[in-house]
């Protein structure tokens, strides 16, 4: 929470064009106090909050980093509220994969980032993992406890917003489906490098993003997309093993006229120190 904390303020700060003395002369402290909350040293204390948020021009739960967009639900919030499974409850086929290069055969802690209905992370909790998961909507995240429970097995979710969230723990896998291009890409290097910070040695993600593609026409709800570019999430994890890494191009349904995608899957394990050897059933 205390980094999460520190990154907003300095970022938020920033995107009025205000500097740390002006800030400070906005809340009656001095500019060391800002400085030690921007680099984590400190925190605010918890009176100061709603007047560094308001200053800020952010609500107190945006500032903490549990925020949902402006509308305050999900581009699939009147579909998650029906009752059928608007993704169904099959399991993406990226989830097999996870399981080969990542076997829970110890405990392994998974975070479903962008979760939807629960279809993926109640799988993942059926095979072995702790799961966490987290979505901007309600009404997908209680279908989510709502599989679980059916599943007889524990997801650990919370409602936080892409875009604010930064991760507070480590994890052995994070993965993410189909959710990744409704990123800012002004906010895209931050998030992948909170991201690649919270992945434990040797653990691994598993993203699958939409890229673009002059031969793919747009979405139909493509006003809510920021597409990636070939290539691009590969970028990010140069450093780290890559495991597998594909295009592809699918057909969709999803708002109920007939399109397509293109679609970048990438593993990627976080191994980087010379002679670390994992065997990924290869």
């Amino acid at each position: 929470m205390r980094e999460i904390l520190a990154g907003n303020i300095s970022r938020y700060r920033k995107d009025l064009g205000m500097t740390q003395e002006a800030l400070a002369d906005k809340l009656g402290i001095t500019f060391q106090a800002v400085s030690k909350w921007e680099t984590g040293q400190t925190i605010p204390d918890t009176v100061l909050l709603p007047k560094l948020a308001q200053t800020l021009n952010v609500s107190v739960d945006k500032l903490l980093g549990y925020s949902a967009f402006n509308n305050d639900t999900s581009f699939y919030e009147d579909d998650y509220r029906k009752a059928e499974y608007f993704w169904g409850v099959e399991p993406n086929t990226a989830c097999l994969k996870v399981i080969e290069l990542m076997p829970p055969t110890k405990p392994l802690k998974l975070l479903d980032i962008g979760c939807g209905e629960g279809k993926d992370a109640v799988f993942f909790a059926r095979c072995g993992y702790e799961v966490s998961a987290f979505d901007i909507s309600e009404a997908g995240l209680e279908k989510t406890k709502r599989l679980a429970e059916k599943a007889r097995v524990h997801v650990r979710t919370f409602r936080a917003d892409l875009w604010d969230y930064r991760l507070d723990e480590n994890y052995d896998v994070l993965y993410s489906s189909g959710v990744l291009h409704y990123i800012k890409p002004e906010l895209r290097d931050e998030v992948m490098a909170d991201y690649k910070t919270h992945v434990n040695e040797t653990g691994l993600v598993a993203f699958h993003v939409f890229v673009s593609k002059p031969f793919v026409s747009p979405a139909p709800d493509d006003n809510y997309h920021h597409l990636w570019k070939s290539g691009q999430l590969f970028t990010y994890f140069h450093d780290w093993r890559i495991e597998q890494c594909s295009e592809y191009i699918f057909d969709c349904n999803s708002s109920g006229i007939p399109h397509r995608h293109a679609a970048n899957r990438l593993f990627a394990r976080n191994v980087k120190r010379v002679g670390i050897s994992i065997y990924s059933g290869r």
